[in-house]
């Protein structure tokens, strides 16, 4: 799998967020005997592959964004993703940068995740032993994402028991860490610009953008850089 650099600096992840969207339409396989954590990614699964595959929803990014967004807020800890992703600049940032940031980051995930439905079928998702005590607070679902003709991917997701509820916290594609490829980014670009403002409003601009072009946009539907 091939990673090429955005315009934002980040590390493209066109397809492999692509793969991403096993988390909210993939068909589970071995269903039966899922433990908690497993179960949220799956009944996830399950809601958006019965709603994001109608027309109305390929025809209206918007719509099919406030959907996603509805879907997958209950079961994203933004608050620990946030904070692991801006590291040391979230201590010294005020309760009103922390909000916006928050706010903008979940856009663009809530973004790529919608760009990879309209552009991606037909992928199932494997889920592998899941080991866990009765006591556990943090645990790691192992899943493989199947397609025809191709090799399995290893989509994994590191979950946290928060508020009484299984939350996704990172995910890791073949090993990759999407909170670590962000922390790296965006730290870079308040280290290079001196301002968490900046990268902000950076963040912003871009969604806003992205939500103002039609589907597929000017280059070929790439909301989600």
């Amino acid at each position: 799998m091939k990673f090429t650099k955005s315009s934002f600096g980040l590390t493209s992840w066109a397809g492999a967020l692509s793969l991403l969207l096993s988390f909210f339409w993939a068909t589970a396989w071995a269903e039966e005997g899922l433990l908690a954590p497993q179960q949220v990614i799956q009944h996830s699964a399950d809601e958006l592959q019965t709603t994001l595959q109608k027309p109305e929803y390929k025809k209206d990014f918007k719509k099919a964004t406030q959907l996603v967004d509805g879907i997958i807020e209950p079961h994203v800890d933004f608050d620990r993703v946030s904070m692991l992703i801006l590291g040391k600049y979230w201590k010294t940032a005020t309760p009103e940068q922390k909000e916006r940031f928050k706010k903008e980051f979940r856009m663009l995930l809530v973004r790529t995740y919608t760009t990879a439905f309209t552009e991606y079928a037909n992928w199932k998702i494997r889920y592998l032993p899941l080991q866990m005590k009765p006591e556990d607070k943090k645990v790691i679902v192992r899943t493989e994402i199947l397609q025809a003709g191709s090799q399995p991917v290893a989509v994994n997701y590191r979950m946290v028991f928060t508020k009484n509820d299984w939350k996704v916290y990172d995910v890791l594609i073949e090993g990759i860490s999407l909170l670590q490829n962000y922390r790296s980014s965006f730290t870079d670009e308040v280290a290079r610009t001196g301002s968490l403002d900046q990268l902000i409003t950076h963040l912003a601009e871009r969604n806003a953008t992205a939500m103002r072009e039609p589907i597929g946009g000017p280059d070929g539907g790439n909301k989600g850089s």
